[in-house]
């Protein structure tokens, strides 16, 4: 199903992490987590991952046995604007009477 932030801003595996990430920001989550939840395919989240860790999207936040998690890196200037975009397109359709 594609979703209106991904209408907006295009359909790529990368913008599914994201989406995935910003919706559940106040979480963290494995990578195992993370491609379930995106729908990306598990070589592909390995492929982009190193990108998002080396730009400061994403953070480690702790590690459970060899879990890593991450979470958003909500302190990076370029993840506070796409989530400032991303609740500007999908908060104002969800307040909307059904």
């Amino acid at each position: 199903m594609e979703t209106l932030f991904r209408k907006a801003i295009g359909d790529t595996p990368k913008i599914r992490v994201l989406e995935f990430l910003i919706e559940a920001r106040e979480l963290d989550h494995s990578l195992s987590d993370i491609v379930e939840g995106s729908g990306v395919g598990r070589t592909t989240l390995f492929r982009l991952w190193p990108d998002l860790e080396k730009n400061r999207i994403v953070k480690q936040t702790r590690q459970i046995g060899n879990a890593k998690l991450y979470k958003l890196n909500l302190k990076n200037s370029f993840v506070k604007k796409i989530v400032e975009l991303f609740d500007e397109i999908i908060i104002p359709i969800k307040k909307l009477p059904a």
